[in-house]
């Protein structure tokens, strides 16, 4: 994967990345908790969110017209601290919702 940008703000939301994974733009959403208690970093990711960052892309690929005809996909990593004592636990979800 190739890195095309990070933290890109738009009016609209931000795309925490923006990677090219061999022909295919990926926008990658990045989300950590801390603590369960308000669910886990995947289960952040919640239907508003999402929309965010279709609206998000939609902008990117409007202004980066050289990616717009490349074929897309949101990829999500979570990562969970769930208590001090143990390493944060890291997924990488591909193509982790529609459009």
């Amino acid at each position: 994967m190739r890195l095309l940008a990070s933290n890109w703000r738009c009016p609209r939301g931000e795309l925490d990345l923006v990677m090219l994974d061999g022909d295919t733009v990926v926008f990658v959403e990045v989300r950590y908790r801390r603590h369960a208690a308000w669910g886990g970093a995947l289960e952040s990711v919640d239907a508003r969110k999402r929309a965010k960052l279709i609206t998000a892309a939609q902008h990117f690929l409007q202004k980066e017209s050289r990616w717009s005809r490349y074929p897309c996909r949101f990829d999500v990593v979570a990562i969970n601290s769930m208590d001090g004592d143990s390493p944060p636990r890291l997924t990488w979800l591909q193509n982790a919702f529609d459009t």
